[in-house]
């Protein structure tokens, strides 16, 4: 039970923290499908501010409003997580596209080519980029979503805060730096302008001189060649 002056500073607390949540929630939705309501991704980071609001542990040394922030994020990714992007038969081309995608530079030595992972799997070209594009769902999702489904702990997972876990977290970190850097050019420029300039389709199509569909299929094929290095990394 909290006392009458707990439960004011909590009601303060949370008041001061919502603008915080609409923030975050804004800034996700403009990177996702219609289909995700504002309104959505607003309850669920209010169920991790309140959870975070239970869980904060000042001794730990992080401040509040880093470790709210955190867990608000951890959980509107959680709510992403737990929808079904996409039907069986486009996940099953997403990993033949990874294998192709593993077989050719393992044998190459170098990032594969369009025209070589469209042969690998025996497609002509536009049909490859048809599966890009019917891979990416015409949509830009949140990085953590596409790449890693263990890229941030949701607010379940607070146990996980630990040393060892933050040391496998950012070790995971400069995996993913690293399969960046060793990205083709256009693909490395494109994840940049999205993720850290968070220029939106048409911008960046008008940057790399390409329609918006192309950069869902650049984008697709970037994280592809992540999935693999990622999943190599931790064999």
């Amino acid at each position: 039970m909290y006392t009458a002056r707990g439960k004011i500073e909590q009601a303060d607390l949370l008041e001061e923290y919502l603008p915080l949540v609409r923030r975050q929630a804004l800034s996700m939705q403009v990177r996702l499908p219609a289909s995700i309501e504002l309104d959505d991704l607003i309850q669920a980071g209010t169920v991790g501010l309140l959870e975070a609001m239970g869980r904060f542990d000042a001794t730990q040394g992080a401040s509040f409003a880093t470790f709210a922030s955190q867990r608000i994020r951890g959980a509107m990714l959680d709510e992403l997580r737990s929808r079904d992007w996409l039907p069986r038969s486009v996940r099953r081309n997403a990993r033949a596209v990874d294998e192709a995608v593993r077989s050719l530079e393992q044998k190459l030595g170098r990032p594969a080519e369009e025209l070589e992972i469209a042969a690998e799997l025996d497609m002509e070209l536009e049909e490859y980029r048809q599966l890009l594009s019917d891979t990416n769902s015409g949509h830009l999702l949140p990085f953590e979503v596409l790449v890693s489904e263990g890229a941030e702990p949701g607010i379940e997972d607070a146990s996980l805060d630990t040393p060892f876990h933050i040391l496998i977290d950012e070790e995971r970190r400069q995996q993913l730096v690293d399969g960046i850097e060793a990205l083709p050019e256009r693909e490395k420029l494109l994840m940049a302008l999205y993720y850290q300039e968070e220029l939106n389709l048409k911008e960046i199509g008008a940057v790399l001189g390409v329609t918006e569909s192309r950069v869902c299929q650049l984008h697709s094929q970037a994280v592809s060649r992540l999935r693999v290095r990622l999943a190599d990394s931790d064999a």
